[in-house]
């Protein structure tokens, strides 16, 4: 019978593993569960005779990929993929995919949670400031960015966006203003969300000089992956800029920095918890369940990220 894993050192939640047993229960193949391993060694383990595999944050390295001797397809519960080794996976014929928009409105809920939680101080008692007729610059229009646009209408912010694959008027139908380039961007914005992926064009690319063109008072959000960010970059720009705030879900390398010298003025979430609801959770365990069972009954390719 075709086996499917779900290799999940963070398991999703019962509801969502009872839904996407009953997917592929459905269909006629076999549910493996693997939850809450301890070494990557039962990873290896558990993925030697499997078909299918659906992971979250776990890494599908090139060890894992190696040991897979039936694996056909292999899928991130999630939007971002860096996790999966693609070259491996490719290597071996074996299909990796995302599950593109499942999460999408957990990410933005939260990069808007973060922002009210900056400007109201940290709910520390003291007067803050509203976010109404603040201009957002949402940086990357994809699943997330819409959803941000869609919540921070709400709040009667002036959005603006650029994505170099969507077009013009693509994002204006949104309300959103359209700009061209990421210099643009930054040089308009007060705030900045960051929703581009982790790849070679984008790794460490938000820098000093991106940064420096904010006007003051900035505020710089990041729900996408830590990678984007010149870590180095971002401290010298702490110094030499008073103005200038980080909000983040996920903690930099040189967090101790951070809170040596710059208390007030950043915020780490303790773990990734952008795709952290109940919702999400759901979502995107059902939403790869379904692709999987479409990829081996039907050949269907449409969320394939190693093309």
């Amino acid at each position: 019978m075709t086996k499917i894993l779900i290799a999940t050192d963070k398991p999703f939640a019962p509801i969502a593993v009872k839904g996407i047993r009953k997917v592929i229960e459905e269909a006629g193949f076999e549910l493996v569960l693997l939850e809450n391993y301890t070494s990557p060694n039962d990873f290896i383990s558990a993925i030697a005779d499997v078909d299918a595999v659906i992971i979250r944050s776990d890494k599908a390295d090139k060890a894992v990929i190696d040991a897979a001797k039936n694996l056909k397809i292999i899928i991130r519960a999630g939007a971002g993929y860096d996790n999966i080794d693609l070259q491996a996976a490719t290597e071996k014929g074996i299909c990796a995919m995302n599950t593109p928009g499942q999460n999408s409105n957990a990410v933005a809920e939260l990069a808007l949670g973060l922002m009210v939680y900056h400007a109201r101080n940290f709910f520390n008692g003291k007067s803050g400031f509203e976010l109404k007729d603040k201009k957002l610059g949402i940086h990357a229009y994809g699943y997330v960015g819409k959803n941000v646009a869609r919540i921070a209408h709400g709040f009667g912010m002036k959005i603006f966006a650029f994505d170099p694959f969507i077009s013009k008027d693509e994002i204006e139908k949104d309300g959103v203003t359209a700009v061209a380039s990421a210099e643009e961007l930054y040089s308009t914005c007060n705030y900045i969300s960051l929703h581009i992926p982790a790849n070679s064009q984008t790794k460490q690319s938000i820098n000093y000089t991106l940064l420096s063109k904010m006007p003051s008072p900035a505020v710089l959000v990041n729900t996408a992956r830590a990678e984007v960010i010149q870590e180095a970059d971002l401290l010298k720009l702490f110094a030499d800029r008073k103005d200038f705030s980080y909000l983040s879900d996920v903690e930099p390398t040189n967090k101790a920095e951070f809170e040596a010298t710059y208390k007030g003025r950043y915020f780490f979430t303790p773990k990734k918890m952008g795709a952290q609801t109940e919702e999400a959770n759901i979502n995107a365990g059902i939403g790869a369940a379904r692709q999987i069972v479409n990829f081996l009954k039907n050949g269907d390719r449409t969320f394939q990220v190693n093309k």
